[in-house]
């Protein structure tokens, strides 16, 4: 990297977090209750360092080979390491051990992979929900009509942990910041909160992304991923003249 885009990246991570402490203050919230993942999807070990380097606490991965390959190049040294992206089950076996949390569980045939995995290696995988609260075809994710019913047989496996939720909504549109989408989500995570499963615990509610975090944060959001925002938009983000 060169001088000026080392100092780019803190720049636009300085302004990241100032952002998210003014959406936590205005949610009733302290900034420090809201953690920021920051998504380095196609950004090499070198940048991920160095916003590790800036005061990232927590790096979020898209794609299984991408993450082993910068883990093998010591990239996260220093922060947390989660996995946001879609995941198939046969790769789950190279992320378990590896990742603290997997946020993107969107559906009973995956977590039940990640539990026999788990069970191998004899820990306790912490998990997120993965929740289809646009009922997207396209999407994946748990219908929220069916949420209920996968909780009930995730958390019967005891090398599961289920920590929480997390959400994509639709695209956001610039007016109402995808407002509907997480008010639903908030109201699902308070409706399972309510209900005290065992090997349940509602601690993270993760949603909102570059384009609609603090709508999200003020919605109840205390666990955002950003990815443009910190290190600027990617290669396929770039729209040539």
């Amino acid at each position: 990297m060169t001088e000026q885009e080392r100092n780019e990246l803190h720049e636009r991570i300085a302004q990241v977090k100032e952002r998210v402490a003014r959406a936590a203050e205005k949610a009733g919230k302290k900034p420090e209750d809201i953690i920021l993942v920051a998504a380095s999807k196609m950004n090499n070990a070198e940048r991920v360092q160095e916003a590790i380097r800036a005061g990232i606490e927590v790096c979020g991965e898209n794609r299984v080979q991408e993450l082993l390959e910068k883990y093998e190049q010591n990239a996260y040294e220093g922060a947390d390491l989660q996995f946001i992206g879609t995941l198939q089950t046969n790769k789950v076996k190279f992320l378990v051990g590896k990742v603290s949390l997997i946020q993107s569980v969107g559906s009973v045939h995956l977590g039940e992979a990640i539990a026999k995995e788990a069970a191998k290696h004899g820990i306790r995988q912490d998990i997120l929900l993965e929740v289809n609260i646009g009922r997207e075809q396209a999407k994946s994710g748990i219908d929220p009509d069916e949420l209920l019913d996968a909780i009930d047989t995730l958390r019967a496996k005891p090398s599961l942990h289920i920590r929480g939720l997390m959400a994509i909504p639709p695209v956001a549109d610039a007016e109402t910041k995808n407002l509907r989408y997480f008010n639903e989500m908030r109201q699902v995570f308070v409706d399972i909160l309510t209900k005290k499963y065992d090997n349940v615990d509602m601690d993270y509610l993760s949603m909102g992304m570059t384009n609609d975090f603090e709508t999200a944060i003020a919605c109840g959001a205390n666990m955002v991923r950003i990815g443009t925002a910190i290190f600027g938009a990617r290669p396929y983000q770039i729209v040539s003249p």
